[in-house]
């Protein structure tokens, strides 16, 4: 009996690793490609489309709708997914899954609207429809990371995770005490593995986008079918999720 609860928390603990690596392959690969591929719009990295609209602006050129929306549009997906989660919980409903399946049928519609229209065109209606919808993966993708995975890093946000990363290295090599150290390892793996991700991600998108346009949002699109089966792999690792939500809870009472 021992044993198989030993088995389970391992298994949680691999699937919530993988899970993080899967998440941040996505991101980097989303963000890369929307960059070349769509007008130097950032997908998961929302912020930077105000350095690339004020860049623009202040060289006299023409605002993009994209780089206008992304933030307004990212941000009211944040809230309406938040909302989304509180009725999930409230009904008893763990929010990783369905989330999850939230997020991949926003990039199924990405990629299907962007590889329908032809010739690819940044500043058309449809494909900045198409974008917004990438965007919206991406507000579901933070908001899941941030409610349902335990102590999880951002999957998106690197710049944050390069100072978490840092940080915690330099406490392990200062030598604190041995519950600290061991936190501090534990934090540097999983915040290693989602910057590592995201590296790859972004690496993997270019050379996708350069051979194959816009059919290379299928490679994150099925990365996110295989998250969601990721989460599948054990009935624990959504107990997990669960347990992580109530926690907020408390927290918020």
């Amino acid at each position: 009996m021992q044993a198989s609860r030993i088995a389970e928390s391992v298994s949680d603990r691999l699937g919530t690793k993988l899970l993080i690596l899967v998440l941040s392959v996505i991101a980097g690969s989303v963000d890369v490609i929307g960059f070349l591929g769509l007008g130097a719009l950032f997908i998961a990295h929302i912020t930077g489309n105000l350095v690339v609209l004020a860049a623009r602006t202040a060289a006299g050129e023409h605002a993009s709708a994209a780089h206008l929306l992304s933030v307004p549009v990212f941000i009211i997906v944040l809230f309406a997914t938040r909302l989304l989660a509180t009725a999930l919980d409230r009904f008893g409903i763990a929010t990783l899954r369905p989330l999850l399946l939230l997020q991949f049928l926003f990039l199924v519609g990405f990629l299907v609207i962007s590889i329908e229209a032809t010739p690819v065109d940044p500043s058309a209606t449809v494909m900045i429809f198409s974008a917004m919808l990438g965007v919206c993966a991406m507000a579901v993708q933070n908001v899941l990371v941030q409610i349902s995975l335990k102590e999880a890093p951002s999957t998106a946000v690197m710049t944050t995770n390069l100072t978490r990363f840092a940080a915690d290295l330099v406490e392990v090599w200062l030598g604190s005490d041995a519950a600290g150290h061991a936190k501090a390892m534990a934090r540097a793996g999983r915040t290693g593995i989602a910057i590592a991700g995201f590296a790859v991600g972004a690496c993997l998108g270019a050379w996708c986008q350069a051979r194959l346009g816009l059919w290379s949002l299928a490679m994150p699109t099925v990365l996110a079918l295989a998250a969601l089966a990721v989460t599948y792999c054990s009935d624990g690792f959504v107990q997990v999720a669960d347990r992580t939500q109530s926690s907020m809870r408390g927290e918020a009472v």
